[in-house]
């Protein structure tokens, strides 16, 4: 009978630790790669990010980067899905304050505009090529699981008021371009003051709730 003294000093309790003493540091040295990365973004915007900068910044080889990810794009992607798992959680937030589905919409746009100047570099590469079309969504959980957030609750507003000539994948698509291009408008050109953006953001939700319901 193996006794436990006998398989600590076995090889393959030995192989086991070494094993995952490596996957450790595998794990420790791609969490240096992107907090190097994002550090990179936030100083000199995603455009410079590069993979050369990030082996600099860790003080290895531009190999070491590549041994954890393909590409410059694999880092992106992964900031990418952080991305919409962040705003996935605080559209979530937002709704569960209100148990009325119009309540909830009125919510979540105000979440989402709170995310997005929150956190501007994560939004900035999310919707860098403008809304995300729905074969886009598809390939990526994470974006379809955060949209599936907003494309929900329009449909509950839709159902409650029982308005059979509204779309609910239309008007998804219609409050998203909607919100999002009130959203870049501020962070593209001179922001205007947060007042008066707010009032606009209520009176553009109030407008949308109300022709899910005609």
């Amino acid at each position: 009978m193996l006794t436990v003294l006998d398989f600590l000093c076995s090889d393959r309790y030995i192989r086991m630790g070494i094993a995952e003493r490596k996957q450790r540091q595998r794990e420790e040295m791609r969490a240096a790669i992107l907090e190097a990365a994002w550090k990179l973004v936030h100083e000199e915007g995603w455009q410079a990010l590069s993979i050369r900068k990030i082996a600099d910044a860790i003080e290895y080889s531009v190999p070491v980067v590549y041994d954890h990810f393909e590409n410059k794009d694999a880092i992106i992607a992964e900031f990418n899905k952080k991305g919409f798992q962040l705003l996935r959680k605080q559209l979530q937030v937002a709704r569960a304050q209100f148990t009325e589905p119009d309540q909830q919409l009125e919510a979540i746009g105000t979440g989402y505009w709170d995310f997005a100047f929150a956190q501007k570099q994560y939004y900035q590469l999310m919707f860098s090529l403008g809304v995300p079309s729905c074969e886009s969504a598809r390939k990526i959980p994470e974006v379809s699981a955060c949209m599936d957030v907003i494309q929900h609750t329009i449909k509950q507003i839709i159902d409650k008021y029982r308005n059979r000539y509204a779309d609910p994948f239309l008007k998804f698509h219609a409050f998203l371009s909607m919100i999002h291009g009130l959203v870049s408008i501020n962070i593209i050109g001179p922001a205007n003051k947060d007042e008066l953006n707010r009032l606009v953001l209520k009176d553009l939700i109030s407008g949308f709730i109300k022709g899910c319901k005609a």
